[in-house]
């Protein structure tokens, strides 16, 4: 004799230790209905545009080109100058009023100390007072941090020993915050 049943519905697995629970109960089960993207819009709870936008600034003043940086595809570092400018003004374009520059320290001027970051004449101290002369109501952060100065690419100024010193590190980092506000 053959069965007339329909083929039995194959049920969904569930996560190992799913707690087993009575169900409840409901002529419905509301939930919101995201399909709409009118609804999507109005219960959305962040919006993102380009002024919520940060853009760093990879800085560079080996040469007049921009560097390809090879750990990341498509992102360059700009050279000081005109290039930076240019840059900055494509992105104010497009609404995003907001920099963090990253300068590369050429290694000549690194030192175990790393004097370079509170060097009023150095590479972000130039570049944050060109920023600020073409776009004055751009905002721009910058990396309060020893390692891009250091030649020893500690984020501090390392004893003999290897012990980071934290009060004298702490002094040249408010030193180059200083220089750079």
């Amino acid at each position: 004799a053959t069965s007339t049943a329909p083929p039995a519905r194959k049920t969904a697995g569930v996560p190992e230790g799913t707690p087993v629970v009575t169900p409840q109960d409901l002529p419905s089960r509301p939930r919101r209905n995201r399909r709409s993207e009118t609804f999507r819009s109005a219960m959305r709870e962040s919006f993102v545009s380009p002024s919520n936008f940060i853009l760093p600034l990879f800085i560079h003043e080996e040469s007049d080109k921009n560097q390809p940086i090879p750990s990341m595809p498509g992102i360059f570092r700009l050279a000081y100058g005109q290039n930076v400018l240019d840059h900055v003004a494509e992105a104010r374009s497009l609404g995003i009023n907001q920099v963090v520059v990253f300068p590369k320290t050429p290694d000549h001027l690194k030192t175990s100390t790393a004097e370079e970051a509170f060097n009023p004449n150095g590479l972000s101290q130039r570049t944050i007072r060109l920023l600020k002369d073409r776009f004055p109501d751009l905002e721009v952060y910058t990396d309060v941090a020893l390692d891009p100065y250091n030649c020893d690419g500690h984020d501090g100024i390392v004893r003999d020993d290897g012990v980071i010193m934290n009060d004298e590190t702490i002094e040249y980092l408010c030193r180059q915050a200083v220089s750079q506000a």
